[in-house]
């Protein structure tokens, strides 16, 4: 039975006092994870409570952070590195199209970014929207331990997802690529759709946006995958 993951980016969204709200509101001791790992990716300002609040619940969940600076520490003001994330999260979304056309990553601050991760002990979780993405990273020499996210722009937040069959090709080719590292699908989402992703032969689990922020749904979502 393959694992699953089920990752949550909350992007910037939650207080911490929301971020408490919504783990309480997820009934954790309830969950049967089994074959799943559940990985919240909330802001930095949230990292340090739900990680209090999981250690306290001895829960299974994992945390990953949305972004980590592509410079080692140092005089990098405002920036979050990987050493300071490392205390917190075990994972990492890099390359997300949001901060591609937001915020101008290039494929460069993305590969610093990927090597910063691998020499922290951060799992990299790449967002790609194509195949050419995959190419540009460093993923190609580093493909030990990296999970890669793939997210059309046309499914992003617009309640559109791609089709199983389409998501499904494509995570057999990331795979011919990368080898058989696990590859999830992003793009809208829902309880009422997950199961047809996860049950993909080359799906390995799903990142989510929107549908994370609410507890009860994200949880139906687990149930269901």
């Amino acid at each position: 039975m393959k694992k699953t993951f089920i990752v949550a980016n909350w992007k910037s969204n939650k207080t911490e006092y929301e971020a408490k709200n919504w783990l309480d509101g997820l009934k954790i001791k309830d969950l049967l994870l089994m074959n799943k790992e559940i990985i919240v990716c909330p802001s930095f300002t949230a990292l340090p409570i739900l990680k209090s609040l999981i250690i306290s619940h001895k829960s299974n969940i994992k945390l990953g952070a949305q972004n980590i600076s592509p410079f080692d520490e140092g005089a990098y003001t405002g920036e979050v590195n990987a050493k300071q994330v490392k205390e917190f999260a075990d994972y990492v979304i890099i390359g997300h199209s949001e901060r591609r056309k937001n915020f101008s990553e290039s494929k460069e601050m993305i590969n610093l970014k990927i090597e910063q991760a691998f020499k922290n002990g951060l799992i990299p979780i790449l967002c790609i929207s194509d195949l050419k993405q995959i190419h540009d990273s460093k993923f190609i020499t580093h493909n030990s331990s990296v999970i890669v996210a793939y997210e059309p722009i046309f499914a992003i937040g617009t309640g559109t997802p791609d089709t199983p069959e389409n998501a499904d090709q494509m995570a057999i080719n990331i795979k011919n690529i990368l080898g058989q590292i696990p590859v999830l699908y992003g793009g809208s989402v829902i309880p009422a759709n997950i199961s047809a992703f996860s049950e993909m032969p080359n799906i390995d689990g799903v990142l989510i946006g929107g549908a994370s922020l609410d507890a009860k749904e994200f949880y139906a979502i687990i149930q269901n995958a």
